[in-house]
């Protein structure tokens, strides 16, 4: 429990206290973020305001999970693991094709940053990797995924042959990439909703490692690979986004950006996928999904209609041009949250329940 705090404390301390920094050089750079021409007028006076802050997210992650484990060193079946290290190949990699979005938007001064072929590609080489490295036997051990789509655990009617899972997995994440980067419009938005469902798989992987049927075949027990690992991951990455947060809330001081919205994402659909969870996290990022659908939504009736259902897509600007205040979104938004979250862990747990027969 102790490696559990120290990689949530470490993130956010190494995010809260590298914000500024990051704000400062960025500035110096001129790194301002580009607005969109067709968005809400009240965004026009953000134009400019420091972007790529979600390179310190992505550092305060990788940071809180190494130093955690220095807190493991000697410990029987407790170093580093192949299952962590997937996780933050998959976080850095996302964050790597957002930060090329990024710095081409601040580079030729304009909201459209990679064009959709080549962030498509670069999604594709991230995710793919991660689902293929992921079905490898590596030492021995198991794959640290299944080829079953899951709920709260592996779904046995519904395993797939390996190539459909690749596919499966890369939709999955890309879907989830996009669609966090799609919810990052308002100051603190995506970061809030973030670290909560961060917060939601640190208790849902402390609970499979407590639970673990690597050390005994008991009646619920979670046939997951390195259960404490995604622990330490999804904690250093929920301290990651409140020390951002900090910095970030209204009026922000810094964006995120891609490099941050794609990789947080990314690295939801990449927990989910390891702890066999992977609808629960439709669950859990219900607000996400949300967010897409009205995107989708608004596309598909104005292509077969030439009108729209709402004022502006995605949904938390419809919001927006209704008259409500940026603050009173975001804060409803992260109840909105707070409340999937909830009902996401009510849901886990009471299927544990029903297996243990208490």
């Amino acid at each position: 429990m102790k490696s559990v705090l120290i990689a949530a404390a470490v993130g956010l301390i190494v995010s809260i206290l590298m914000t500024p920094v990051a704000i400062k050089t960025f500035r110096r750079q001129g790194f301002g973020q580009e607005i969109r021409d067709d968005g809400p007028e009240s965004h026009l006076s953000k134009k400019g305001t420091p972007t790529m802050g979600g390179t310190v997210i992505v550092l305060a992650t990788v940071v809180g999970y190494f130093v955690a484990h220095l807190f493991l060193v000697g410990q029987a079946g407790r170093g580093v693991t192949t299952t962590g290290l997937l996780l933050l190949f998959l976080l850095v990699g996302l964050g790597v094709v957002g930060f090329l979005d990024d710095y081409l938007k601040i580079r030729h001064r304009r909201s459209l940053g990679l064009n959709k072929t080549a962030k498509l590609v670069g999604q594709t080489v991230v995710g793919l990797g991660f689902a293929v490295l992921a079905l490898v036997e590596f030492g021995g051990r198991p794959p640290v995924a299944s080829t079953a789509i899951s709920f709260v655990r592996d779904i046995a009617p519904l395993a797939l042959p390996a190539v459909l899972f690749l596919v499966f997995a890369l939709l999955f994440i890309s879907g989830f990439s996009n669609a966090v980067n799609l919810t990052d419009g308002l100051d603190g938005l995506a970061a809030g909703c973030s670290a909560m469902v961060f917060g939601a798989y640190v208790v849902i992987s402390f609970w499979q490692f407590g639970h673990d049927c690597a050390s005994g075949v008991v009646a619920g027990c979670y046939t997951v690979r390195d259960p404490l690992d995604v622990t330490l991951v999804a904690a250093a990455a929920m301290g990651a986004c409140l020390g951002f947060l900090w910095w970030n809330t209204s009026p922000a001081r810094i964006f995120m950006g891609d490099t941050g919205s794609l990789a947080l994402g990314g690295l939801m659909a990449g927990i989910a996928v390891v702890t066999r969870t992977e609808l629960l996290l439709v669950v859990l990022g219900g607000l996400f999904v949300a967010v897409t659908l009205s995107v989708a939504i608004q596309i598909a009736f104005f292509k077969a209609t030439r009108r729209r259902v709402f004022r502006m897509a995605p949904l938390h600007h419809h919001f927006e041009l209704a008259g409500w205040a940026e603050n009173t979104v975001i804060v409803r938004f992260w109840l909105v949250t707070g409340m999937a979250v909830a009902f996401g862990i009510g849901a886990f747990y009471a299927d544990w329940l029903s297996l243990t027969g208490l």
